[in-house]
């Protein structure tokens, strides 16, 4: 069933609607008692630019409203906590110059933006799980991962290592993740997930099948779902900003990749290169500073001299049996440059 969560009038005949679906296991209705049933929610779209999100929700809804007898709890769906946005493909609402995802807990007093957050965080609050699905922007791609604070890292990161992603990245408590829908909820004792992948405006489907086959998986550890799940992959883990190697374009030009993303990389090895297509040449190699895992990698083309052109999980930061899977894998090349012309970032 499709619920309104929050409704507000503009004055030129347009309304912001947020809206949910209620997915309720077989012979439930709204007329039962619901209160002795776990509430599992899914929500999405709180940047209009993100839309992996969007695929996911719709696999989830398909395959429990075609297996509701196999449903134990209340399965909440919002696919679209910022609609202006997504209709207009902006990051933030329209209009209003704001990003959502900062401006939690919101108040039923403030503005049209604060009184939507204000609803949407009553409405989400006692659930039993939340997972919150963002993509990553316009210039880098994501491995499947879950960011949680590490003031909620002992009670989040059990349920995360059932979610079927390749990542966990614990990081420090600052101010700007305070306004954040996940912290707000989080503080409210609603246990909330937020889970990053791929790409701005894209849909990767690898990913968004690999999350929801985790969202279920999830679902069957907390009880909630009785159907067929799969055995969630082990993730990488870091809990130290210490781990993660960050790489910058040396120069500004086009980067070109030659190593795929999420592969195991050695020091030294080249992740790309920069080139200028006006004079031909080829600027310099982006080589890895140490030997790990890339999991964020460039994908728009375009970069200025300091550019984050990737991120790396140092190997020393990575459990032995996870390692051994990537490394057996070995470095996963994407172009048929002759590499081997270069040295440290120099031709040969």
């Amino acid at each position: 069933m499709i619920e309104t969560v929050v409704s507000l009038n503009f004055p030129v005949e347009e309304k912001l609607c947020i809206r949910k679906q209620r997915i309720l296991p077989a012979g439930y209705t709204e007329k039962n008692d619901l209160s002795g049933l776990k509430r599992f929610s899914v929500v999405t779209g709180t940047h209009g630019d993100e839309l992996e999100g969007q695929y996911v929700c719709y696999e989830v809804s398909r395959i429990l409203q075609e297996n509701t007898d196999k449903l134990n709890g209340i399965v909440d769906i919002y696919p679209a906590l910022n609609p202006l946005g997504i209709d207009s493909i902006e990051r933030g609402i329209p209009g209003f110059d704001l990003d959502m995802n900062r401006i939690f807990p919101g108040s039923r007093n403030g503005s049209m933006a604060e009184h939507a957050a204000a609803c949407i965080l009553e409405d989400l609050t006692g659930s039993d799980m939340v997972i919150d699905i963002h993509a990553s922007n316009l210039y880098l791609t994501e491995i499947p991962q879950a960011r949680i604070s590490e003031v909620f890292a002992e009670e989040l990161i059990p349920y995360a290592k059932q979610l079927n992603i390749d990542f966990i990245w614990v990081h420090s408590a600052s101010t700007v993740l305070e306004s954040t829908l996940a912290h707000s909820l989080n503080q409210r004792n609603t246990p909330t997930l937020v889970v990053e992948m791929g790409i701005g405006l894209r849909l990767t489907q690898a990913y968004t099948k690999q999350l929801t086959a985790g969202i279920f998986s999830l679902m069957k550890y907390m009880g909630i779902w009785e159907g067929e799940s799969i055995a969630p992959r082990k993730p990488l883990i870091s809990d130290d900003n210490d781990d993660v190697e960050f790489l910058n374009a040396p120069v500004s030009g086009v980067f070109i990749q030659h190593m795929e993303h999420n592969s195991f990389v050695r020091q030294g090895e080249v992740i790309g290169e920069i080139v200028d297509p006006l004079r031909g040449e080829s600027l310099c190699a982006v080589t890895s500073k140490c030997s790990g895992v890339i999991f964020t990698l460039r994908d728009f083309p375009m970069v200025d001299e300091g550019s984050l052109v990737g991120r790396i999980l140092r190997e020393e930061a990575i459990e032995p049996d996870v390692l051994e899977i990537y490394r057996s894998r070995g470095a996963r090349r994407v172009s048929s440059l002759d590499l081997a012309r270069y040295r440290g970032g120099e031709e040969a």
